[in-house]
């Protein structure tokens, strides 16, 4: 009988999804549960990870011209009811506030007081409050276009709640943007999700799918919804980011206008866009194995974990050293704008423990540095992305020359592996018992891992949308950008013919 390997991970991804998931946040250390119910704590490494994804992506929106502010995470309920279909869209995840002190009750306790005369939403998106400051900035086409991003947080009350990927507090950012025409709006919009695509590809190792959502998936009161769409190790989608062509929707609604080159006075074109916390979750679920996170070095909060040896006293000293001397050389090289940031591990735990504990939390490189490596004037390497039965030994002077490109070549073998999951799990799908048995488990007491996504025609029907849903829990994922070059074909459900295939997939 073959030995089974122990993992630092139980149970495994194999054994049961869900749990494994919430396994690897624990033991990376990425974040907890808190005492308020459906929020969590996120921990100094995880938090570390959504700083460098900030400064990646803030770097990327100032490129291309955009500007961040702040706005206030109290918006009158007012706001909300201007844009019906707004409202109704996130009307049952709302927190509102009601009063502005407590009191002292007859039992002891604390009692709300102090009535507000307008209940105050907390901010599950900043459309109508963003709208309403753009309505007293906008006067003539002068003022246009704005292009502000804000980072803050979002409550939206969510009930089911997976730490990273859907809880009621989240961070994120979020970029509103007003134009003179449809035109500058249409091109922001596209931009916007050329830039989360470049983001999710190029630093979290994350290969997506763009295009559009449908009316039925489509941001409540936007025109047209765009999208980013990765698959994640158990072949269910994660919509990682987002891209909003509002029209004049959200101009209208909160009174922006501007006088016109003509003389005119028209409606601004707005559009809104954003990615959150998610992309944490997003990551683990693309990278990380049984034995815990797996850091994409572009994000990595920090490089390389140099672990010291020491099995005599009598070596600590020069073997500190060394590793100091290690440290030193390698902080010297810059990886994407970031110098080589290097942790020399000096801890007083015994040495398998701290291996393990860095291994957890997807550092990408460890170097193991003893006695006998100070002789040979070397170090002992573990890249995160290979298993540990391929760690080497190299030169101190060849390691530290070389460290540049073994963060790449790591950052593009992650990537790399999570393309041909992708590719590997994608279907043409073209009958329903074989779309059927594609997103059916075949093992109905451990369904954690089936389907992929399933590329088949769409009539454009929402009943035939609704239909799968219901039987099968299966979404349009997006509708590709080159859908018509796939050519006509029956929808999978009505028969009815489509202009080409859409992208099919349980998602989260």
């Amino acid at each position: 009988m073959a030995k089974v390997e122990k993992t630092a991970i139980e149970p495994t991804r194999a054994e049961n999804y869900p749990d494994w998931y919430q396994q690897v946040v624990k033991a990376a250390e990425l974040a907890e549960t808190s005492a308020v119910r459906g929020c969590m704590v996120i921990k100094p490494w995880g938090y570390a990870v959504w700083e460098n994804i900030r400064t990646g992506l803030d770097g990327l929106f100032k490129a291309t011209g955009h500007v961040n502010a702040y706005f206030p995470l109290f918006i009158p309920l007012r706001f909300l009811e201007q844009e019906a279909e707004h409202v109704d869209g996130f009307a049952k995840e709302c927190a509102v506030v009601t009063h502005h002190r407590l009191e002292a009750g007859p039992d002891g306790g604390l009692v709300p007081a102090g009535e507000l005369e307008e209940p105050l939403v907390v901010r599950p998106t900043s459309e109508t409050i963003i709208g309403e400051t753009y309505a007293k900035w906008v006067q003539s086409y002068r003022d246009l276009p704005i292009l502000v991003n804000q980072w803050a947080n979002v409550v939206r009350w969510e009930m089911r709640t997976r730490m990273f990927l859907r809880t009621a507090e989240f961070l994120w950012q979020e970029g509103h943007t007003a134009h003179e025409t449809r035109e500058e709006a249409w091109e922001e919009t596209l931009q916007m999700l050329e830039v989360y695509r470049q983001f999710a590809e190029e630093y979290m190792a994350m290969p997506v799918l763009t295009g559009e959502k449908t009316e039925g998936e489509r941001f409540p009161g936007a025109v047209h919804t765009f999208c980013i769409e990765a698959m994640m190790q158990d072949r269910k989608a994660l919509q990682a980011g987002t891209s909003h062509f509002l029209g004049q929707n959200f101009a209208k609604a909160s009174g922006i206008q501007f006088q016109s080159r003509e003389g005119k006075l028209e409606y601004a074109w707005t559009t809104s866009w954003g990615v959150s916390t998610r992309l944490i979750g997003g990551m683990i679920m693309t990278h990380a194995d049984d034995d815990g996170m797996v850091m994409p070095p572009r994000l990595a909060p920090s490089h390389v974990a140099i672990l010291p040896i020491i099995r005599k006293p009598e070596d600590e000293e020069t073997v500190l050293a060394f590793c100091e001397k290690a440290a030193a050389a390698l902080r010297q090289h810059v990886y994407h704008g970031r110098g080589v940031e290097v942790v020399v591990d000096k801890r007083d735990v015994n040495a398998g423990e701290k291996s393990w504990g860095w291994i957890k939390k997807g550092i990408p490189v460890v170097l193991e540095i003893g006695p006998r490596d100070l002789a040979s004037h070397s170090v002992f390497v573990y890249r995160r992305d290979k298993t540990r039965k391929d760690r080497y030994g190299m030169p101190l002077e060849d390691f530290a020359r070389g460290i540049v490109a073994l963060l790449d070549d790591i950052q593009g073998n992650l990537l790399a592996r999570a393309r041909d999951l992708r590719d590997s799990n994608t279907r043409e799908i073209d009958d329903m018992d074989t779309f059927r048995a594609f997103f059916t488990p075949e093992d109905k007491e451990r369904p954690e891992i089936h389907g992929g996504f399933a590329r088949s025609h769409w009539c454009g029907r929402a009943d035939c949308e609704k239909s799968i849903n219901d039987a099968l829990s299966v979404t349009i994922r997006c509708i590709p950008f080159d859908r018509e070059k796939t050519g006509p074909g029956p929808c999978i459900v009505c028969g009815r013919e489509g202009p080409g295939r859409v992208v099919f997939a349980k998602a989260y």
